[in-house]
């Protein structure tokens, strides 16, 4: 038989692997999506177009009650940062890897985003505010066709000063890949700032999104001051191009403006930025120092496709997955692409139980 000296090195070197994982910590603004298949009477009652994403304005607030009071609701953990750690954790499938810090109110709703994230295996430290109630996203699904209506609410309401929080502390010192979306630039650039300076400073690695048109038009000083601490660069093409026209770069070619953001300045030199495109069921397009590669995305047949939201999201779930465990280039985007494509085939951000890439 195997002698217990030989399987108590086997242990320690399969231990050893187990520990080389990297962590991931996520921020962002948490939003419990409150989802339910409608008829479009619904949509009009509250003025809404299918297919669009909206913030709410007061006279949308009564909808979010009226969601939650049908028998089909669903309730489930969003936002753009927690759908991508959470599609990252289910693709891991390894507790206390990733974690996830962001602000919810002390109501109903907070509690479920809590319950629901910490029973997929997420460390979620939130800060919560009395101020406002926990932020939403009523999504309204006619057909094929998702209308979104999203308040932020208690998501703006994060403070730098929860960083000091121990737990949060702890988990910040403890991973190894960080991931912000683009709209926190909306709620707290100094969290940005320390969680990039952290990152800058222990030579690890800093993952930004550009996330929205929107927040390259209006946050453009704020996504500038970031930038330096920025490793991984996410984006879709439009978001890409909507940053070289505002920022004069002089081309629509997604490749070279992708060259261009690499050569941005940036802190950590030691680390050359990478850049990473999506272009829906086109070619992800990467660029590193070294020059522009494709990766091909495995087509889907439209007939199984339940609905896009969240595809984008879901890609740097995927994709960070295998960044964490020390994967090529190659195959974080093939995890990324394996992820968005389950993804679209599931409502919402929602997933089978395991995943079934390799």
């Amino acid at each position: 038989g195997i002698n217990a000296e030989y399987m108590g090195h086997f242990l320690s070197v399969y231990f050893f692997f187990e520990v080389t994982m990297l962590k991931i910590y996520g921020m962002g603004n948490p939003l419990l999506d409150i989802s339910s298949e409608v008829t479009a009477d619904l949509l009009s009652k509250y003025e809404l177009k299918p297919a669009n994403a909206i913030l709410a304005e007061p006279k949308h607030l009564p909808l979010y009650e009226e969601l939650s009071a049908r028998p089909d609701v669903q309730y489930i953990p969003g936002g753009a940062t927690l759908n991508s750690i959470r599609v990252a954790n289910w693709m891991l499938q390894a507790k206390d890897t990733c974690s996830y810090v962001g602000c919810i109110g002390k109501d109903k709703y907070g509690d479920i985003m809590k319950d629901k994230s910490e029973a997929e295996g997420l460390l979620v430290p939130f800060m919560r505010t009395e101020e406002e109630p926990t932020g939403t996203c009523a999504v309204l699904i006619v057909g094929k066709e998702r209308s979104m209506v999203a308040n932020l609410a208690a998501a703006n309401k994060f403070q730098v000063e929860h960083m000091e929080d121990s737990v949060v502390k702890s988990a910040v010192e403890g991973a190894g890949i960080y991931y912000i979306s683009g709209f926190f630039l909306t709620v707290c650039v100094p969290a940005i700032v320390k969680v990039g300076t952290h990152a800058c400073d222990n030579n690890k690695i800093m993952c930004m999104n550009l996330s929205a048109p929107f927040i390259i038009q209006f946050f453009g000083s704020q996504l500038a001051e970031v930038m330096p601490f920025v490793d991984i660069l996410f984006s879709n093409d439009d978001e890409a191009k909507e940053y070289a026209k505002v920022n004069n770069l002089g081309t629509e070619d997604v490749g070279e403006i992708a060259k261009l953001l690499v050569q941005l300045p940036k802190k950590n030199t030691s680390r050359p930025r990478i850049v990473v495109f999506t272009q829906g069921s086109n070619s992800t397009v990467v660029a590193t120092n070294e020059g522009v590669s494709s990766y091909p995305v495995p087509p889907i047949p439209s007939e199984k496709i339940v609905d896009t939201n969240g595809a984008g999201d879901a890609f740097v779930g995927g994709f960070l997955s295998q960044l964490a465990a020390g994967k090529s280039m190659e195959a974080c985007c093939n995890a990324g692409h394996y992820s968005a494509g389950v993804i679209i085939q599931h409502s919402g951000c929602t997933f089978p139980d395991k995943p079934s890439f390799a």
